[in-house]
């Protein structure tokens, strides 16, 4: 019963995390017409999975196809045109005996973002490409200390 209560409050969180980021996708500006050349941000933004931009978020969905690891309590200590860092936890699913009744496991990390581009789908703005995890004590299974991955466009 116990574990019934706690999968079902996960999966509510993670329905209502995932329905939240939903709600701001018209807030992005248009893209520039033809003729006139993009005006490129100074400062680049975090592309969600719902591609929704945002500066210094407090949480960040890692794995979009099904909300089993995320960033939470997100301290941005550096925001900048070319890197940004902060410290937070990673939220992994163990997905013991299945990820449906798996247990959200916590780790702290350290996050750096760089390598900002023009974004496709607003070339009006520059967006983070890469995402470099640091963990700071323990780690999920099969990840390295250092675990860096490519950021969606």
């Amino acid at each position: 019963m116990r574990n019934t209560v706690r999968c079902t409050a996960i999966m509510l969180s993670v329905g209502a995390l995932l329905a939240g980021g939903m709600t701001t996708a018209a807030a992005a500006p248009s893209a520039p017409s033809a003729g006139h050349p993009a005006r490129q941000s100074a400062t680049p933004v975090l592309v969600d999975c719902f591609s929704n931009s945002d500066v210094r978020p407090g949480d960040f969905i890692l794995a979009c196809g099904d909300g089993n690891s995320r960033l939470a309590g997100l301290r941005w200590s550096q925001w900048g045109q070319n890197s940004a860092t902060a410290e937070g936890i990673n939220l992994v699913n163990d997905c013991k005996p299945y990820c449906a009744a798996g247990t959200f496991r916590e780790y702290p990390v350290t996050v750096r973002l760089d390598h900002p581009a023009q974004w496709q789908r607003n070339p009006e703005l520059n967006h983070y490409t890469r995402i470099v995890l640091t963990y700071t004590d323990s780690r999920p299974a099969g990840h390295e200390r250092v675990t860096t991955l490519s950021l969606w466009n």
